[in-house]
C-alpha cells in the first residue's frame, strides 16, 4: 500500500481511538524516526508521548475553563513578605494536593485585601496542574443559586452536580449577612462533608460567625464539619490594595513636588 493509504489509515484510526494529539503529529514523527534513524518502539514511544501531553494540555485547558477564576493568580506572584506570619512551607505543600486526595478543607481568614482571595485562586490552579476539578464561586452566587434551585425543587440535583469537583473554593464569606440563604449554605457545606474539599475564604472569626448566619446552632454545626479535617490560614496584614492606593498618591505627589 502507498504511504497515502497508511496515512488515510491512520487518521480513521486516531478518530475512532479519539487520539487528536497523535493525529496531528504522527506524520512529524514518522519523519524523525526516519532522518535519526529511531527503532519502532522509539517511534511508538514518541507517537504516546505526543498524545499524552496532548491530553494533558487539553485537560488544563478545560478544567481551567471550567473552575471560572475570576483571575489568574500563582502562588510565585503571592507577595509572602507582606505577611511573615503566613507558614509558607504549609501552602507549598497545601499545593502539592495532599487535602484533597483526603478530602480535607482549608480555610483563609484574615482582613479584606490581605491576599485570600489570591491565595485561593492560585491554591485552585496548583490543584488543577496537579489533575484535580476545581470550581470558584462567591458564597452570594451560590447562595442566589441554591435559592433558585429550592424555589424550583430541584435542590438535591443541584448539590449533586457540584460531585464532579474534587474542590470547591467559596470566596467572601461573611461580607453579607445570610439570614435567608444560610441554612442552604450548610446544606451545601454538609453534603460535601467527606466527599470533596471546600476552601472557604473569609473577613471573620470563626467565633463571629454567628453573625452572618444568625443561628447558633447551625454555625456551631456548620464549624464542626468544616473543622473536622482542616487547614486553616490566617492572613494577618495591611491590605495590599491599601499599600498599592498609598504608593501610587505618593509617587503622585513626589511627582507634583518634582
Amino acid at each position: 500500500m502507498s504511504e497515502e493509504i497508511y496515512s488515510a489509515m491512520i487518521d480513521i484510526h486516531c478518530k475512532e481511538l479519539k487520539m487528536p494529539g497523535l493525529r496531528k503529529a504522527y506524520a512529524a514523527l514518522a519523519r524523525e524516526a526516519i532522518d535519526k534513524n529511531h527503532s519502532a518502539l522509539q517511534f511508538l514511544s514518541a507517537c504516546l508521548s505526543e498524545e499524552a501531553t496532548s491530553r494533558q494540555q487539553n485537560r488544563l485547558l478545560t478544567y481551567t475553563r471550567q473552575a471560572k477564576f475570576p483571575a489568574q493568580k500563582t502562588l510565585q506572584d503571592f507577595d509572602f513578605s507582606a505577611i511573615p506570619a503566613l507558614p509558607k512551607a504549609k501552602i507549598v505543600g497545601l499545593a502539592e494536593g495532599q487535602f484533597i486526595r483526603d478530602k480535607e478543607n482549608v480555610v483563609c481568614m484574615g482582613g479584606s485585601g490581605t491576599g485570600k482571595t489570591h491565595m485561593s485562586i492560585a491554591l485552585g490552579m496548583a490543584a488543577i496542574t496537579a489533575g484535580y476539578r476545581v470550581r470558584f464561586i462567591s458564597v452570594m452566587q451560590l447562595i442566589q443559586e441554591l435559592l433558585q434551585a429550592e424555589s424550583e425543587y430541584r435542590l438535591p440535583r443541584y448539590l449533586r452536580t457540584w460531585d464532579k469537583f474534587d474542590l470547591v473554593i467559596l470566596d467572601e464569606l461573611g461580607y453579607v449577612s445570610l439570614e435567608q440563604g444560610g441554612p442552604l449554605l450548610f446544606q451545601f457545606c454538609a453534603h460535601r462533608y467527606e466527599k470533596g474539599s471546600l476552601l472557604i475564604t473569609t473577613n471573620l472569626e470563626f467565633a463571629r460567625w454567628t453573625d452572618v448566619f444568625h443561628d447558633a446552632t447551625l454555625t456551631t454545626a456548620l464549624l464542626d464539619r468544616l473543622t473536622h479535617h482542616s487547614h486553616i490560614l490566617l492572613f494577618e496584614g495591611e491590605s495590599f490594595r491599601f499599600r498599592e492606593s498609598q504608593s501610587r498618591q505618593q509617587m503622585t505627589v513626589s511627582g507634583v513636588e518634582q
